[in-house]
């Protein structure tokens, strides 16, 4: 663990990618260094089915002669000066590029956020096999479980160097800890399945397995005897799990790319009223032990807590350098990075809880959808229409009643931010958090 852990080795081999980039003759030059270690463990009706380990370490080069860039990469470095010359090579035959560069020195990072990021505990691969039948066999165990799609549990460490020719450089590791079931209930063509599932940095954090796999049979064999509904306009409820899939189809929206690129619903919406006035919406690199945090971006910038919505208003795209050259503003730190180029992303994501309570809101509704699964990625981008598969429960009189399935969600996303109401019951379970969310006079399209 000692090794995995030193990165002494990662940075000295950053840094001399960008020495090499400048004898190679770059103007200037950003080198990354990506650390993966993993192991994982698949259980099947209490029978060990995969064992799995992966260690690697992968660079990339980033080179700048003039306006014209390149970007190389590679799994080993025995001839960094090699690497670096192809990398010039290719840069000075490449088209001039007026937005790819370095991010200003003035906005580099001088100082990291501690955010307990590293969990220095590596599980064997029979504790995680003992996690992964534990929760297998809980889920089995409830009455009307019929299978198991079987048991994960998983364990990972990742991390990035990252050293430019201005004088940047920063280093960051965070561990992973992971468990997750999925259940089937009935038999025939009746049969149901549903999941559950539990992500952590530090293992002391993860769910009971007991309860993982508890929550997964009662979800599947919740769902049995689904009915159809028919075509109805009505309120539509998501359960956390849910709801965090409308706060993704946000962040597509407002990213700084499809900006740019003119290919968002929301490219003009900045400074406006999108949601409601009850609804505001974080994004937070600093989240203690959170599962996106990071101390810098990908181009060595310490961007600030945004609160990307605030009293329904819009307030920032997710920018890096780049995109917020193209669009004359500057980056916000929101740059992602593998080995390739920079692109902007988001970290850390909550639309916060709202005064509501989920029964209450529950109650609000006379009759009406309760989602928890949603299916395919029917969102256009650039219309903002929306359209996607669903299934859950349908509430009559503020009660949750028959199992529903085959049905399809559909609106335009402009309209249901608009009237997006959030409940209190936020659950910091995944990078992108969300509370209970409804919202009113949605087509409900069924038989």
């Amino acid at each position: 663990m000692r090794d995995v852990l030193d990165q002494s080795d990662l940075e000295n081999k950053a840094h001399r990618l960008v020495e090499a980039a400048k004898r190679a003759g770059a103007d200037r030059a950003d080198a990354v260094a990506v650390r993966g270690v993993s192991l994982s463990v698949g259980v099947r009706l209490g029978e060990v089915e995969d064992s799995e380990r992966s260690e690697g370490d992968d660079f990339g080069l980033r080179v700048f002669v003039g306006r014209r860039f390149a970007t190389v990469s590679a799994n080993t470095l025995s001839d960094p000066d090699a690497l670096a010359t192809r990398a010039v090579a290719m840069a000075r035959v490449a088209p001039e590029d007026p937005w790819a560069d370095l991010i200003e020195a003035e906005r580099l990072a001088t100082a990291f956020a501690e955010l307990d990021l590293l969990d220095p505990s590596v599980p064997t691969a029979g504790e995680l096999t003992a996690r992964a039948l534990a929760c297998e066999d809980a889920a089995r165990a409830v009455a009307g479980v019929t299978n198991s799609g079987g048991a994960h549990a998983s364990w990972s460490l990742g991390g990035m160097v990252l050293a430019t020719s201005h004088g940047f450089s920063g280093a960051w590791l965070r561990s992973g800890h992971s468990l997750s079931v999925s259940a089937v209930a009935g038999t025939g063509t009746g049969m149901q399945r549903d999941w559950e599932a539990s992500s952590k940095i530090h293992a002391e954090e993860l769910d009971d397995p007991a309860w993982i796999g508890r929550r997964a049979g009662e979800r599947a064999v919740g769902r049995l005897n689904p009915r159809k509904v028919a075509t109805v306009t009505a309120p539509v409820i998501w359960e956390p799990r849910a709801a965090t899939g409308l706060v993704g189809h946000l962040l597509g929206a407002i990213n700084g790319a499809a900006i740019a690129r003119k290919t968002s619903f929301l490219k003009d919406r900045l400074g406006t009223a999108v949601f409601s006035p009850g609804i505001t919406i974080v994004d937070d690199p600093y989240r203690r032990r959170g599962l996106a945090s990071r101390p810098f971006d990908g181009e060595g910038v310490a961007g600030p807590v945004l609160k990307l919505v605030e009293g329904g208003v819009l307030n920032h795209w997710l920018l890096d350098g780049a995109t917020a050259r193209e669009l004359g503003t500057s980056t916000n730190g929101r740059a992602s990075r593998g080995t390739g180029s920079p692109s902007p992303g988001s970290t850390n994501v909550a639309l916060l809880p709202g005064a509501i309570s989920r029964d209450d809101m529950l109650k609000s509704v006379k009759s009406g959808l309760y989602v928890t699964d949603m299916i395919g990625s029917g969102v256009n981008g650039i219309t903002g229409d929306y359209s996607r598969g669903a299934s859950g429960f349908w509430i009559e009189n503020g009660e949750l009643t028959d199992a529903v399935s085959e049905i399809t969600v559909a609106g335009n996303l402009v309209e249901m931010y608009a009237r997006l109401v959030a409940a209190d019951d936020l659950e910091h379970r995944f990078a992108i958090a969300a509370p209970s969310l409804m919202i009113e006079g949605l087509t409900i399209a069924g038989r």
